[in-house]
């Protein structure tokens, strides 16, 4: 066998690839996870109690997740994604429909479609920073969410921005909707000189992403249940339904250090270092897009598209979250004292880049709607696969979500226009990875 997957990283890391992207360990320079041992990668033997049924060690350590007292914690071993399957599917059933920002994960749509219950797509805003969703218009809100069964909202925006979450759980709680915040990129929320959690808005339901922003191992998550929250014995029991049945010990312990480290952490370094990298980027003729989030970078170079920035990074072995036509994003550390973190390489990397001035077209982001809309939950059944350039007018049988983010930008059930198939070619031109696109083919619904 010739171990391809154990080759390439080793290859990555043999080149001292400097991590600007999630998990927040960043290659295991930050935190406390070299407490870590793999022998400790166990099963429920006695004294180690169960994820499933938590009595013993287990519930004493997710009782001391401790981030409002009006919470209980609850780990998550299969990622952010359980606890939304959850929460969405412990609200099936009930009389209503689901309500949701355009900027929902894609795991919020598959769980609308396990359930196949009518789900409201929100009016949304866009940012003029970033060209991406912002959140849910609040001037209209109100008028949205009648018969409204849970409301999904999104917070902060994949980018670092945020919108004014505390007005709009205010006014669905005053209309009685409960509330999932999808708060996956907030798990450092609340620290000094970082914008407040959806925590402290009284929020029904709250899941972050531990691993994104915090040095935690990925996939390891946790869902914040409101004591008073509705449906929630019923959210609790999916919880087992959607986790392995044999979750890993590495990946809860990396949530307990990960939580630690929340607990002990001071912003000083940070900030310091953060207007250091934000130099050194202006020095090679970068703009910084600064965002409500500072751990959240979004960089931009007159006459280049994200994805050109991204290959002049990558060059220097600078991996980056992500790219699309205006931007890169760089996810930052959360330096601090003590880390092994190689930020004077990151700093002289960046500046043995050179860029100059260019003009470049970036297509047109028309293809996100701001409308209120409906999403088709359940499968089209019957559909056929076909090129892009002969989908005009065709009706979408999957979403297409380009990864990351992994959000859906043109979903499943809409009518196929010409703006969205200029994005779509420009993607495919790009190697830019999208799924929903293969092969220069996308599935519509056969009519």
């Amino acid at each position: 066998m010739t171990l391809p997957l154990t080759n390439k990283l080793k290859n990555i890391l043999n080149r001292n690839s400097i991590s600007m992207h999630v998990p927040g360990h960043k290659n295991m320079t930050i935190g406390y996870l070299e407490q870590l041992n793999f022998k400790m990668d166990m099963t429920e033997i006695t004294e180690l109690d169960d994820l499933h049924h938590p009595e013993e060690v287990i519930a004493e350590s997710m009782e001391g997740i401790e981030k409002h007292p009006d919470y209980d914690a609850y780990y998550l071993v299969n990622g952010t994604t359980s606890g939304i399957l959850s929460v969405i599917q412990g609200f099936s059933g009930q009389h209503g429909h689901y309500s949701i920002v355009r900027n929902a994960h894609k795991s919020v749509f598959h769980a609308l479609d396990l359930t196949s219950e009518q789900c409201q797509l929100l009016q949304m805003t866009m940012s003029k920073k970033t060209n991406q969703y912002l959140g849910p218009n609040l001037d209209t809100l109100l008028s949205q969410i009648e018969q409204t069964k849970l409301a999904i909202l999104t917070y902060p925006n994949y980018y670092g921005e945020c919108f004014d979450v505390s007005n709009a759980i205010k006014d669905l709680k005053e209309h009685n909707i409960p509330v999932l915040i999808d708060e996956a990129h907030g798990a450092h929320f609340d620290l000094e000189g970082f914008p407040n959690s959806a925590l402290n808005m009284g929020a029904d339901y709250v899941v972050q992403s531990y691993h994104k922003s915090l040095p935690s191992l990925t996939m390891s998550s946790i869902i914040f249940i409101h004591k008073n929250a509705p449906r929630r014995e019923k959210v609790i029991k999916y919880l087992s339904y959607f986790q392995s049945s044999s979750p890993s010990y590495l990946l809860m312990m990396s949530l307990e250090l990960a939580h630690q480290f929340y607990k002990d952490y001071n912003s000083k370094l940070f900030f310091e270092k953060r207007d250091q990298l934000i130099q050194a980027l202006k020095e090679i003729g970068a703009e910084v897009v600064k965002v409500e989030d500072p751990l959240k970078l979004n960089i931009r170079c007159n006459g280049y598209t994200g994805f050109q920035l991204q290959k002049y990074f990558e060059t220097k072995d600078i991996y980056v979250e992500l790219a699309d036509e205006h931007q890169v994003l760089f996810v930052l550390p959360l330096w601090h004292k003590g880390d092994t973190y190689p930020f004077d390489l990151l700093i002289e990397r960046i500046r043995q880049i050179e860029l100059e001035e260019r003009d470049t077209q970036t297509p047109d982001q028309s293809a996100f709607r701001t409308e209120e809309g409906t999403y088709q939950a359940g499968d089209i059944v019957d559909t056929k696969s076909i090129d892009i350039s002969h989908a005009g007018s065709k009706v979408l049988a999957t979403n297409i979500v380009p990864y990351p983010p992994g959000i859906p930008v043109m979903f499943k059930g809409e009518k196929i226009t010409e703006n969205m198939i200029e994005l779509m070619n420009y993607w495919y031109d790009n190697n830019i990875r999208v799924e929903g696109i293969k092969n220069y083919k996308i599935e519509i619904k056969d009519e």
